[in-house]
Protein backbone atom coordinates (compact mmCIF):
# COMPACT_ATOMS: atom_id res chain seq x y z
CA UNK A 1 0.00 0.00 0.00
CA UNK A 2 0.65 3.38 -0.56
CA UNK A 3 -0.40 6.80 0.92
CA UNK A 4 -0.12 9.63 -1.22
CA UNK A 5 -1.13 13.33 0.57
CA UNK A 6 -0.76 16.47 -2.03
CA UNK A 7 -0.89 19.96 -0.40
CA UNK A 8 0.22 23.55 -2.02
CA UNK A 9 -3.11 24.57 -4.29
CA UNK A 10 -4.45 27.54 -4.36
CA UNK A 11 -5.47 30.58 -6.43
CA UNK A 12 -3.00 32.59 -8.59
CA UNK A 13 -3.36 34.77 -11.61
CA UNK A 14 -2.02 34.00 -14.82
CA UNK A 15 1.52 34.27 -15.05
CA UNK A 16 1.93 33.49 -11.61
CA UNK A 17 3.45 29.83 -10.23
CA UNK A 18 2.71 27.00 -7.64
CA UNK A 19 4.66 23.82 -6.23
CA UNK A 20 2.36 21.37 -5.41
CA UNK A 21 3.68 18.79 -3.17
CA UNK A 22 2.90 15.05 -2.89
CA UNK A 23 4.61 13.06 0.61
CA UNK A 24 4.31 9.62 -0.06
CA UNK A 25 4.31 6.29 3.05
CA UNK A 26 3.64 3.29 3.01
CA UNK A 27 6.50 1.36 0.75
CA UNK A 28 9.79 2.23 -0.48
CA UNK A 29 10.04 5.35 -2.15
CA UNK A 30 12.59 3.77 -4.76
CA UNK A 31 10.18 1.21 -5.15
CA UNK A 32 7.17 2.49 -7.04
CA UNK A 33 6.80 5.54 -10.34
CA UNK A 34 4.88 8.54 -9.75
CA UNK A 35 2.44 10.83 -11.95
CA UNK A 36 0.70 13.86 -11.42
CA UNK A 37 -2.43 14.15 -13.47
CA UNK A 38 -5.15 17.10 -13.71
CA UNK A 39 -8.99 17.02 -14.08
CA UNK A 40 -10.83 20.20 -14.79
CA UNK A 41 -14.45 20.25 -14.29
CA UNK A 42 -16.33 18.39 -16.90
CA UNK A 43 -13.31 17.01 -18.35
CA UNK A 44 -11.81 13.70 -17.98
CA UNK A 45 -8.76 13.14 -16.03
CA UNK A 46 -5.52 14.00 -18.10
CA UNK A 47 -2.23 13.51 -17.85
CA UNK A 48 0.69 16.17 -16.52
CA UNK A 49 4.06 14.31 -15.78
CA UNK A 50 5.73 11.22 -14.47
CA UNK A 51 9.12 10.37 -12.62
CA UNK A 52 10.53 7.66 -12.12
CA UNK A 53 11.65 7.29 -8.14
CA UNK A 54 14.79 4.99 -8.90
CA UNK A 55 16.04 6.48 -12.06
CA UNK A 56 14.84 10.24 -11.86
CA UNK A 57 13.52 9.86 -15.64
CA UNK A 58 10.88 12.54 -16.24
CA UNK A 59 7.93 13.33 -18.74
CA UNK A 60 5.33 15.71 -19.18
CA UNK A 61 2.58 16.32 -21.24
CA UNK A 62 3.06 18.68 -24.35
CA UNK A 63 0.41 21.19 -22.66
CA UNK A 64 2.85 21.71 -20.07
CA UNK A 65 6.16 21.22 -20.94
CA UNK A 66 8.62 24.48 -20.78
CA UNK A 67 6.69 25.62 -17.93
CA UNK A 68 5.89 22.12 -15.21
CA UNK A 69 8.59 21.15 -13.49
CA UNK A 70 8.95 17.45 -11.60
CA UNK A 71 11.53 16.52 -8.82
CA UNK A 72 11.74 14.62 -5.64
CA UNK A 73 13.22 14.65 -2.46
CA UNK A 74 13.95 10.73 -2.04
CA UNK A 75 15.03 11.48 1.86
CA UNK A 76 11.71 12.62 2.47
CA UNK A 77 9.60 10.70 0.35
CA UNK A 78 8.01 13.61 -1.66
CA UNK A 79 7.37 14.52 -5.10
CA UNK A 80 6.93 18.31 -6.08
CA UNK A 81 5.40 19.55 -9.48
CA UNK A 82 6.65 22.90 -9.81
CA UNK A 83 4.08 25.15 -12.11
CA UNK A 84 5.22 28.28 -14.18
CA UNK A 85 3.83 31.10 -16.39
CA UNK A 86 0.62 29.35 -15.34
CA UNK A 87 -2.39 29.84 -17.98
CA UNK A 88 -6.47 29.77 -16.80
CA UNK A 89 -6.53 26.40 -18.75
CA UNK A 90 -4.13 24.51 -16.38
CA UNK A 91 -7.44 25.22 -13.43
CA UNK A 92 -8.04 21.85 -12.27
CA UNK A 93 -7.84 19.73 -9.61
CA UNK A 94 -4.65 17.56 -9.61
CA UNK A 95 -3.94 14.49 -8.51
CA UNK A 96 -0.87 12.96 -7.58
CA UNK A 97 -0.45 8.85 -8.31
CA UNK A 98 1.96 6.02 -7.68
CA UNK A 99 2.41 2.90 -9.72
CA UNK A 100 4.10 -0.70 -8.32
CA UNK A 101 3.83 -2.60 -11.22
CA UNK A 102 5.45 -2.32 -14.91
CA UNK A 103 3.83 0.08 -17.26
CA UNK A 104 3.40 0.23 -21.07
CA UNK A 105 2.00 3.93 -20.93
CA UNK A 106 2.86 6.04 -17.83
CA UNK A 107 0.63 8.58 -19.50
CA UNK A 108 -2.39 6.04 -18.30
CA UNK A 109 -4.09 6.55 -15.95
CA UNK A 110 -4.86 2.73 -15.48
CA UNK A 111 -1.13 2.20 -15.15
CA UNK A 112 -1.49 3.98 -11.47
CA UNK A 113 -2.78 2.20 -8.43
CA UNK A 114 -2.70 3.99 -5.66
CA UNK A 115 -4.15 8.11 -5.61
CA UNK A 116 -3.92 11.18 -3.76
CA UNK A 117 -7.02 13.29 -2.89
CA UNK A 118 -6.20 15.94 -4.53
CA UNK A 119 -5.83 19.79 -5.11
CA UNK A 120 -7.45 22.23 -6.15
CA UNK A 121 -5.34 25.01 -8.72
CA UNK A 122 -7.37 27.74 -9.68
CA UNK A 123 -5.51 30.02 -12.23
CA UNK A 124 -7.41 33.53 -13.08
CA UNK A 125 -7.10 35.63 -15.78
Amino acid sequence: QVQLVESGGGLVQAGGSLRLSCAASGRTFSSYFMGWFRQAPGKEREFVGFINNRGGNRYYADSVKGRFTISSDNAKNTVFLQMNNLKPEDTAVYYCAAGTKTATNIADRTAYEYWGQGTQVTVSS
